[in-house]
């Protein structure tokens, strides 16, 4: 059974090329994604050999010395910029076991099947070969959701996509099939002079609302937005906005990888160590 279609593909292709115009100007919050997924890959001792960026906008990624890239993106623009192969995220065109290394910064949070597109990123990979992702995660734009809700009053409507938190993250890579999962968090906080620069690094960075079911924003209820999103800013007149990023990380399996032990194989009690140091 395939998942159900929420987003609107063609709409966010056409989102991604408008933002791929001058997408370099709105890059913080996936700048921050690379980062984070730099200082994770920095942890392991091994070498990759051929690495795949899984959503690769301008192609700001650098993948480590040594390797050669393929790229993807949705987008056509994006892909034509970063040399890339245009294609859905839950669409690989890619053959099982081509890649040692996945990377995946800012796009699964638009994805319509989001554990397939796991488990298509984890049969894409050799045995003990490494994903690392990143995207914005439940707890994102908080203080944009609170100014809608009081600009819609009792008839809100959806404006923003499912968010995924941490504990579903870690969840959705065991279900795809990953070895030794981990999802962390780290919460980028970005301060405001007004709704209009919100909406437009919103726009910039390609994440305003694709959803199939979607209503555009009457010029009243934005207004009433902005109102209240200027309500919430600090003493000095700035709003502080809050995008919280979700980093995964999980291994293809392999036989060479840590097990865990069989339950039941403990050879000493616990109960009798801890009476020794009582």
């Amino acid at each position: 059974m395939s998942a159900p279609e929420i987003f609107d593909r063609a709409a966010r292709r056409v989102l991604r090329n408008r933002a791929a115009l001058n997408y370099s100007a709105h890059d913080f919050v996936r700048a921050a994604m690379l980062d984070g997924i730099s200082e994770r890959l920095a942890t392991v001792k091994r070498s990759f050999v051929d690495v795949l960026d899984l959503g690769s906008f301008d192609g700001a990624y650098v993948p480590p010395a040594g390797s050669r890239v393929a790229r993807m993106d949705a987008g056509h623009t994006f892909a034509r910029q970063s040399g890339a192969i245009q294609a859905d995220e839950d669409r690989l065109p890619f053959a099982d076991a081509s890649f040692d290394l996945v990377v995946s910064a800012g796009v699964l949070d638009q994805v319509n099947d989001v554990p397939g597109s796991l488990a298509l990123a984890r049969r894409a990979l050799r045995p003990d070969g490494l994903f690392l992702g990143a995207l914005l995660g439940a707890g994102s734009l908080s203080t944009l959701r609170g100014a809608l809700r009081t600009a819609e009053g009792e008839r809100p409507v959806a404006r923003f996509h499912p968010q995924i938190d941490v504990r579903s993250a870690g969840d959705l890579l065991m279900r795809a099939g990953f070895a030794l999962p981990v999802a962390d968090t780290e919460t980028l906080r970005v301060r405001y002079g007004g709704l209009g620069k919100l909406l437009d690094d919103l726009r910039g960075m390609a994440a305003t609302n694709v959803l199939i079911e979607r209503q555009s924003l009457r010029r009243d209820t934005l207004a009433r937005t902005a109102s209240a999103f200027a309500d919430a800013a600090d003493p000095d007149g700035r709003t502080a906005e809050r995008f919280e990023i979700i980093f995964l990380t999980g291994w293809a399996p392999s036989p060479d990888q840590p097990q865990p032990a069989r339950r039941g194989s403990a050879t000493a009690s616990l109960a009798a160590e801890l009476a020794k140091k009582s």
